[in-house]
């Protein structure tokens, strides 16, 4: 019998919605039943594609006994993390500050007044490597919820008063990164190019000079480091950003962590050479990467970097797209076993058999051979670094490029791609989220809208404008307010958090720049001015959560960026490129006020605020400002138009419209140069000369400061 999150439209809440336990979907009405019953809850958070997650659903949440025992003895609570990211970061801080680790699935005993008392992630069906057994925690916690209430609650409320504590004060009371006080009523001040270069001097000390990347195992897509260092090398010239940045994408590109045959990229690896994914395919790394490819493309005209960006893309559009325009979350890691022959074994009673990971993306020498022939099996497994031992489990390989030598000429390369990728659709398919959140697919609308314009592909800026509408239409109401997610083209009924906002905007004005369509900013300003009225702190720095959201055990607020740009980051460097377009002078104080954080954050933690660095890379150089003005279809004006959107200066803002213009203000009172289309340069209030030819355009849009 379904329970309470039968009617819930989070595909991760309904992928439990059959279970024993008696979930509850988070809501008061849940923590007054607990008040009621006087019992613990338990809280669960996880999202849909992550394995951890659902082996911890198969070993404990569909187990008869211990779903009696949760229902006898708590309020169980099933929250999505990507639904509802907010209570995902105040309880993950707290499992974080007690364990010094987090992930997920994240485990959380509450008291029925929301205050956390005891913590874990995935916890085994029965006791492993000095872990203790789910059914031991549960039975312990339940015992000192009974037995020793009083410390619970002594613990309970440390926990809460150590997180308020936490509340992050922007003038940086404490002192930046100068090692000034700020003193009492100070404004922050953004990043000098000495903090950017400090930056840079930390990326490059934990830069892996023989694998690419940052760290080692596991090793994440270092996407938002790479946007920053491209954006250093345009403004400086430094050789050391682009090298970094070229040794990674080619080293990415080359490993198991991209799909080989479909293109779009794995969440991390499991290890430092980039050979064995995680292999959940997330929408957030594909557009930030997908744009990172393109953007190498425009520095350096790399043919890998334009086949990366393209393939991502397209695999973007063909995998990720739902019915109604917008991009889904994600595919899962796991997929039906297919046997040495590449079929699906047969199971008694029928059905698609066991599930395991990577096991749609995987190959054997044999299941080569299978499809494309002794021969060609044989110089694939050379060409694509599959082995008889394997590089992942069970004999089997991840495709890989692991030789700079080809092996197979392209003709007869694109023939054994496009077989091995006909082969594997007939495997089973990851499970796709297709829940639409607001701040992913404005990633994914600002990568497909350069890419599509970059390499002449107006299908991609179409589906990027797609998507835009979607959002507009399903996620955005009548007083300029989002909603986190939707689905089958429904609006969900969680609040945006900042990321909503200024991950859509910068999306929105990315779309200006493509296509010249001044509605876009228009949308991306009233999204903004929600980011001004509702997150923004009196000190100048940005909450996660809008003043009048669901109030949690804490207001949180963090400016690193993770997996994915920070609110806080994201607004400024929206708000910036906002202030270009328009001139307006709140937006860009507004910006220079919170980029104060990445002054006091990027020397000393680069890799956790480079989408903050990377603004402020916008910052120093402007932005720069282009205005093309002509006929919409006049070679001329598209020659301008292309030669502004290839320019690498930092958080260029460009506008392309008609003589007379009212689409964008940056357009506002630019003449025809005696009759001919005209571009104008602007910066720091003062324009150049206009001119009407490209190669003057691109010399004075590539001049250093």
């Amino acid at each position: 019998m379904p329970n309470r999150l039968a009617h819930e439209t989070s595909p991760y809440l309904l992928q439990h919605a059959e279970n024993p336990v008696d979930w509850w979907p988070w809501s008061p009405e849940a923590f007054e039943e607990a008040r009621r019953r006087d019992v613990p809850v338990l809280l669960s958070v996880g999202y849909s594609s992550c394995h951890w997650c659902h082996v911890m659903a198969h070993e404990s949440f569909e187990d008869d006994d211990t779903a009696a025992f949760l229902n006898e003895h708590f309020v169980p609570v099933k929250v999505d993390r990507e639904e509802r990211p907010d209570v995902d970061a105040v309880y993950m801080e707290a499992v974080q500050a007690a364990t010094g680790h987090g992930g997920w699935p994240m485990t959380v005993f509450l008291t029925p007044g929301a205050e956390p008392f005891y913590f874990g992630t995935y916890f085994p069906p029965e006791p492993r490597h000095g872990t203790a057994s789910f059914p031991q925690v549960l039975e312990g916690v339940r015992a000192a919820w009974a037995d020793r209430r009083e410390e619970v609650g002594e613990v309970a409320g440390r926990i809460v008063r150590d997180l308020s504590e936490r509340t992050l004060t922007l003038s940086l009371a404490e002192e930046d990164a100068d090692g000034e006080d700020g003193g009492a009523g100070s404004v922050p001040r953004p990043p000098g190019p000495e903090h950017l270069h400090q930056a840079l001097m930390g990326l490059t000390r934990d830069f892996d000079a023989v694998r690419g990347g940052f760290g080692g195992a596991p090793k994440f897509p270092p996407s938002m480091t790479l946007e920053f260092l491209l954006r250093h090398h345009a403004r400086t010239g430094s050789e050391g950003a682009l090298q970094m940045v070229e040794a990674t994408c080619e080293a990415m590109a080359r490993g198991g962590i991209y799909d080989q045959l479909g293109g779009g990229f794995a969440r991390y690896a499991v290890d430092a050479t980039w050979t064995v994914p995680h292999f959940e395919k997330m929408l957030y790394d594909n557009a930030l990467l997908c744009r990172v490819y393109a953007h190498l493309w425009r520095v350096t005209g790399s043919g890998l970097a334009r086949r990366v960006a393209l393939e991502t893309a397209d695999f973007l559009v063909r995998e990720m797209r739902t019915d109604q325009g917008g991009f889904a979350s994600a595919l899962d890691a796991d997929s039906g076993v297919v046997d040495e022959l590449g079929h699906l074994p047969a199971v008694a009673g029928g059905g698609t058999g066991a599930h395991a990971e990577g096991a749609f993306y995987v190959w054997t020498p044999g299941q080569l051979k299978e499809v494309l022939g002794e021969e060609d099996g044989e110089l694939a497994a050379a060409h694509f670094g599959v082995t008889k031992e394997g590089t992942f489990e069970e004999g089997a390989s991840v495709l890989q490029l692991p030789d700079t030598e080809v092996l197979l000429e392209a003709g007869r390369l694109a023939a054994v791609r496009r077989k091995l990728l006909a082969a594997r659709e007939t495997r089973p398919r990851p499970g796709r989220d297709d829940k639409i959140v607001a701040a992913w697919n404005g990633l994914a609308i600002a990568a497909l809208a350069e890419t599509g314009a970059y390499f002449d592909r107006p299908d991609l800026v179409q589906a990027a404008t797609d998507a835009a509408d979607l959002l507009v239409r399903t996620h955005m109401d009548w007083h300029a307010r989002l909603f986190r997610t939707s689905l089958d083209g429904v609006a969900g009924a969680h609040a945006g958090v900042l990321e909503d906002y200024a991950d859509v905007a910068e999306g929105f004005l990315t779309l200006t720049a493509v296509t010249g369509e001044g509605v876009w900013t228009d949308f991306a300003g009233l999204l903004l001015d929600s980011v001004l009225a509702h997150f923004r702190g009196e000190d100048g720095g940005f909450f996660d959560t809008a003043d009048d959201a669901e109030a949690l055990i804490r207001r949180p607020q963090d400016p690193t960026d993770t997996a994915t740009p920070s609110g806080w980051t994201a607004a400024c460097g929206a708000l910036l490129t906002y202030a270009a377009y328009t001139g307006s002078a709140p937006h860009r104080e507004a910006a220079e006020r919170a980029l104060g954080v990445v002054r006091a954050l990027g020397p000393k933690a680069p890799r956790f605020i480079s989408w903050g660095l990377a603004a402020a890379e916008a910052l120093l150089d402007g932005p720069r400002e282009v205005a093309v003005v002509g006929p919409q279809d006049h070679p001329a004006t598209l020659a301008l138009h292309r030669t502004a959107l290839l320019s690498t200066a930092p958080g260029l803002a460009v506008a392309v419209g008609e003589v007379g213009s009212e689409e964008v203000p940056l357009l506002s009172g630019r003449p025809l140069l005696d009759g001919r289309p005209a571009a104008y340069v602007c910066r720091d209030f003062t324009c150049r000369r206009p001119t009407d030819d490209p190669a003057v355009l691109a010399a004075s849009l590539a001049a250093r400061t």
